[in-house]
């Protein structure tokens, strides 16, 4: 049975006219299934992360088309586009971005409130749950400043996770970290990809964390050189 592809990049080109016009993605096309855990490398400047941007609906402005879960987000109106991203696409950056002023548990549940499907009290149950999974339910009532850099990112991943996304997209999740919480951060995705479906498009600068996905897209110059 052919598996469901939850995001499928046709063609895509994008440039930037300041102030003269530099293309910086030149006919991007690939898709990613349902639970596929694939990463992007590149050198800086290869168009990774502005890839991410487009891939997330954040930027509008290029040439091509984007589906995410078999509907064209070409075209669509921003108040469309903050909808899907909130429902269907699960952030995770470089840096964790949590809120100091809530504990890690009210960090979780923010999309969860924001997404409005569930009562408070549900949101709550599902973001226990997610911290569990992640192993760090124990610190839910903690504040950020009071764990650790690993244990914050792991804190940002249930946050990523609490609206059950089409697609979690990270942009260098492990930049931040050590070897020792990059390679847990890393394993996480990896449970997330293979017992949970969780599709995954991440964008890394480490050979070691690409070389262990199921697949890697591969940029230079803001094309793909290879999908392997």
């Amino acid at each position: 049975m052919e598996k469901k592809k939850v995001i499928e990049a046709l063609d895509i080109c994008k440039s930037f006219h300041d102030p003269i016009t530099v293309q910086v993605l030149t006919d991007v096309s690939f898709a990613i299934n349902a639970g596929e855990f694939v990463s992007v490398m590149g050198k800086s400047g290869c168009g990774k992360s502005t890839l991410l941007y487009i891939l997330s609906t954040m930027d509008t402005s290029y040439e091509g088309e984007l589906f995410l879960d078999g509907v064209s987000m070409t075209n669509k109106l921003d108040a469309e586009l903050a909808k899907v991203r909130n429902e269907k696409i699960g952030f995770v950056f470089q840096f964790h971005y949590l809120l100091s002023e809530f504990n890690n548990l009210q960090n979780v549940m923010l999309p969860g409130l924001k997404l409005g499907k569930l009562s408070a009290k549900e949101v709550e149950h599902h973001a226990y749950e997610k911290l569990r999974i992640l192993g760090i339910e124990k610190e839910a009532l903690k504040y950020p400043n009071q764990i650790s850099g690993g244990q914050k990112q792991r804190v940002a991943i249930a946050r990523a996770l609490i609206n059950e996304p089409l697609i979690i997209m990270g942009d260098e999740p492990t930049g931040n970290l050590d070897k020792k919480n990059g390679d847990v951060v890393f394993e996480i995705f990896k449970e997330l990809a293979e017992e949970y479906q969780q599709s995954l498009l991440i964008v890394t600068h480490d050979p070691d964390f690409a070389a262990n996905t199921h697949r890697t897209i591969t940029m230079e110059d803001g094309r793909i050189i290879s999908t392997a």
